[in-house]
């Protein structure tokens, strides 16, 4: 899945736009886990007060937003990669796939879809990209709420599934803990075998 970079200023003129989608990814940087992203577009009717950059929230403040967004939204949805196709493409191009995933689900073709970063997934959609969108354009906010809380929970059940790596702490993180894990446990069916620390740790 090949990208593009692309970043521009806001355009004032996306407000008057009803069918507007905001995609933000969650999960780029661990070391295990699926990378999640959300696609939402949301209701002007039925604004929600407080959207913000998902990682400037406090958790209590997320599940409350993420709840409200599933409610009000005109609509939301998840795409994701899998960690094995992250290790088959890289995660850059399947963080691309993810955002494809997550926009293709729509029950509507979106008129605009704005992307938080800077690069865009080689798609047909009209789109752009926004470095720091999480935190200055609603709908990628809600998107960003949307993908970390879900992508939160899974790391939370992974946890249970596979104890002593502290999926429900780091969320996959390569924190102390995490890295002194995979030294001591190995690696996890659920980690990026892909990823330097993963590999070091099978030696």
């Amino acid at each position: 899945m090949a990208s593009r970079k692309a970043e521009v200023s806001i355009d004032p003129r996306w407000e008057r736009i009803r069918l507007l989608a905001g995609v933000d990814e969650v999960g780029r940087g661990p070391l295990a886990g699926d990378v999640v992203t959300a696609a939402v577009i949301l209701d002007p009717e039925r604004p929600i007060v407080g959207l913000a950059d998902s990682k400037k929230l406090s958790e209590k403040r997320r599940e409350m937003l993420y709840h409200e967004i599933k409610e009000k939204a005109l609509h939301w949805t998840l795409g994701r990669a899998s960690v094995a196709e992250i290790d088959a493409i890289n995660i850059l191009q399947a963080t691309m796939l993810a955002m494809v995933r997550a926009v293709d689900a729509l029950p509507l073709v979106p008129e605009l879809v704005l992307v938080d970063g800077n690069r865009l997934p080689m798609w047909d959609y009209s789109a752009q990209a926004i470095v720091g969108g999480d935190g200055r354009i609603a709908a990628i906010s809600a998107a960003s709420i949307i993908a970390k809380v879900t992508r939160d929970a899974e790391l939370t059940e992974l946890d249970e599934r596979y104890p002593g790596y502290g999926f429900a702490a780091h969320k996959g993180y390569g924190t102390a803990q995490h890295l002194a894990a995979l030294q001591a446990l190995g690696p996890s069916p659920v980690h990026r075998q892909s990823f330097r620390p993963v590999r070091e740790s099978r030696r």
